[in-house]
């Protein structure tokens, strides 16, 4: 086989490989004009290599970041060396469709980039090449990896039935502002209430209307406080609440707009229209209390108060 035949011929087996090979093949010029065009990026663009040849790239996808595209290719043709960047910093160079149908869920392709400069034979970059990789079934298993285990440490931390915080991490809250306080000394209060004559609710409707009572109280407190505030579910049908940089007065303000919307709402159950209302207990953190055990035990002390006292109250613990 001659020389020149040998050439064409292995020229001929590297385009071909070029052109079915499933990676996305861009050489720009350093004026980012367009020089080849594999069969991937055809594909996927829905344009020809004979239709983007010699056009300057962001005139044909202006949503290209031209200003980080030019930051990244300026670095790798000064420094001569490859530039790569994965799907985890930029989603996507070119907004091309997600074909594939195992990973549907996405609505774009995921992709990694390299940043290759060609050097001439002098040993200048003349050109650049683009190679981009469809990472789409990696980056659709990480993020629903990412979003399952966002779900169960959201699951370990809350209240099934009322989607507030549960016990255990509403009480490391409250431990949390104790040692706030003790470091800033800034007013603080804790509130503990709960569902007066709950156990009643149960017995005449059933424990299907009462979770509708519980949840219906979730949602009115959660509706009334601010976003600073914490509340959890401490146990059946016994709620907390941590207003940080909140004295009494303020927290009893709260307290009775709590109290009064429960008091003037119907709860409509499977099983009849409820009407009931609610006991709530309130404490300022102060040096009486000498961990916050003891600060749960004087609002739980005032929630006792406003139960003995004639229920549908607000105490504050003195």
């Amino acid at each position: 086989m001659a020389i020149n035949e040998f050439e064409a011929q292995s020229f001929h087996w590297l385009v071909d490989m070029l052109e079915s090979v499933e990676v996305g093949l861009v050489v720009l010029d350093l004026e980012f004009r367009v020089q080849a065009w594999n069969g991937f990026m055809e594909n996927h663009s829905g344009i020809t290599a004979s239709k983007i040849r010699d056009r300057v790239l962001f005139e044909v996808f202006p949503d290209i970041p031209e200003a980080w595209l030019t930051r990244k290719v300026d670095a790798a043709t000064l420094l001569n060396t490859r530039a790569f960047t994965s799907w985890e910093q930029r989603p996507y160079l070119f907004r091309f469709r997600n074909t594939r149908p195992i990973t549907g869920t996405e609505d774009y392709m995921f992709q990694n980039l390299t940043i290759s400069p060609l050097s001439g034979v002098t040993g200048q970059v003349e050109k650049i090449c683009l190679m981009v990789y469809d990472v789409t079934d990696i980056a659709t298993g990480k993020r629903a990896l990412e979003r399952a285990n966002e779900l169960l440490a959201k699951l370990s931390m809350t209240d099934r039935l009322t989607g507030l915080l549960n016990r255990g991490t509403w009480e490391n809250l409250v431990d949390a502002e104790f040692e706030r306080y003790r470091r800033y000394t800034q007013a603080t209060s804790l509130v503990m209430f709960d569902i007066d004559f709950f156990k009643k609710v149960n017995d005449s409707y059933g424990h299907l209307a009462g979770d509708e009572v519980i949840k219906h109280t979730a949602t009115t407190a959660k509706g009334i406080l601010r976003q600073s505030d914490s509340i959890g579910r401490y146990g059946g049908e016994e709620f907390g609440i941590i207003l940080p940089e909140t004295d009494a007065e303020g927290a009893r303000i709260i307290c009775e707009r709590l109290r009064e919307n429960i008091d003037n709402s119907v709860v409509e159950t499977s099983a009849a229209p409820i009407r009931y209302t609610v006991s709530v207990g309130i404490s300022q953190l102060s040096d009486t209390a000498k961990s916050y055990m003891e600060w749960m035990q004087q609002a739980d002390e005032a929630l006792y108060a406003a139960k003995k006292g004639g229920r549908n109250r607000v105490i504050i613990f003195e």
